[in-house]
């Protein structure tokens, strides 16, 4: 009998699945990391989200596991090369959270230009201060996108609707593609100088740490707003800011953080900042489909059927 282990919680549909296989699930979130390497050995398979880290200790450890499962897309929590190492294949569901990300993007763009967070604030309060919190509009902004993947053009897509102007960022689509989303194709430098708004849609690597540091924060207008729903250390959290602080760019909207929880980030303590905590890939739909998706992969592959979406191609597997 397949044995698989759900370290983070995942939505019912996908834990239907999993029985109907008739696979022994153990669900056990919050374990710690010494307690995850102590019983990982006992499966065949292991499904996380975001929360528990899969250090190549624990993989290491996990000398039946045949296959790793995030529910979501972002595998920077699970260390893809040593699985590989080990035979182990990482599988994820990239189009779960699309939709749910993009629609966030908007409304922490709403909130931002609108201080929908200090006047509810205020008014809750019992203080009326309609006069403290003048507006802009979307309408004839440029908005600057960083990744035009799957995320990137569901923003680009929605943003027609407010009549923005396109621009975005990414070595790895084609012109003809950027076309077809109207968004026209500049360099990073050209994007931060020109755009009123940076929004950040791109993985996590070692060649995008740090990708908005201060020497780019430097060279964007007075009045850009930056929003990151994409993976916290893809900005310079310190740089960015002080770039806030001394009024060098408008504000900020923040889901992801370098260290999560993030309840000591140094953004925490700037004005202009809108915080969400990574809420952007939290609704129902976006969840049911996440833990869909990675369940039918584990079955899968536990029974030697391919992988629908598999991140890494082990030379021997196990």
């Amino acid at each position: 009998m397949m044995k698989i282990l759900v370290a983070d919680r995942i939505s019912k549909e996908g834990l239907d699945i999993l029985d109907k296989a008739q696979a022994e699930v153990d669900v056990k979130s919050g374990l710690k990391p010494e307690e995850l390497k102590s019983i990982i050995g006992n499966y065949d398979a292991l499904i996380v989200r975001s929360q528990t880290k899969v250090t190549a200790e624990i993989i290491s450890a996990g000398k039946n596991l045949k296959v790793i499962a995030r529910a979501g897309a972002g595998v920077d929590n699970i260390d893809v090369n040593e699985a590989t190492k080990q035979g182990i294949l990482v599988v994820n569901a990239p189009t779960s959270n699309t939709i749910a990300v993009a629609e966030h993007v908007f409304g922490l763009m709403l909130a931002l230009v609108r201080h929908i967070p200090q006047a509810h604030g205020k008014l809750k309060s019992g203080v009326w201060a309609k006069s403290e919190f003048m507006g802009t509009e979307l309408r004839g902004k440029t908005l600057g996108i960083i990744g035009l993947g799957k995320i990137g053009a569901e923003v680009a897509k929605r943003a027609h609707a407010f009549e923005i102007k396109l621009i975005a960022n990414d070595p790895c689509v084609s012109t003809d593609y950027a076309r077809n989303l109207q968004v026209e194709l500049v360099s990073l430098e050209q994007l931060l100088k020109e755009a009123d708004f940076i929004t950040l849609h791109l993985s996590l690597t070692a060649s995008t740490i740090g990708l908005i540091g201060a020497k780019e924060l430097a060279l964007v207008k007075p009045t850009v707003r930056i929003i990151n729903c994409a993976r916290g250390a893809l900005v310079d959290e310190e740089a960015l800011a002080k770039a806030i602080a001394e009024k060098k760019i408008a504000g900020a909207a923040i889901d992801v953080y370098c260290e999560e929880p993030a309840t000591e980030c140094v953004l925490l303590r700037g004005e202009n900042i809108i915080h969400t905590p990574h809420l952007a890939a939290s609704t129902m739909e976006a969840q049911a489909a996440g833990a869909t998706i990675v369940a039918e992969q584990t079955v899968d592959v536990l029974n030697g059927r391919p992988a629908k979406y598999p991140v890494n191609s082990p030379l021997t597997k196990k």
